[in-house]
C-alpha cells in the first residue's frame, strides 16, 4: 500500500483570518483558500487541500 505523503506546513506560514459577514475563519496558502469554523480547523483543511495534486490540463 501506498505511503501517505507527510507535509510539514508551519502554521507560521498560513495566513489565517476572521471572515467578514461569515461564520467562520479562512486559511489562506499559496493560492489555496479554505474556510472554517475555527482556526485549527481552517488550517487542517489547508493542509489537505496543499496535499491534493494539480489538475492536468
Amino acid at each position: 500500500m501506498a505511503k501517505a505523503r507527510e507535509l510539514k506546513l508551519p502554521r507560521s506560514k498560513v495566513k489565517i483570518f476572521k471572515m467578514r459577514n461569515r461564520a467562520g475563519y479562512a486559511a489562506l496558502y499559496q493560492n489555496n483558500l479554505t474556510e472554517g469554523r475555527t482556526p485549527n480547523v481552517a488550517y487542517e483543511r489547508m493542509l489537505k487541500a496543499v496535499r491534493r495534486r494539480p489538475k492536468k490540463r
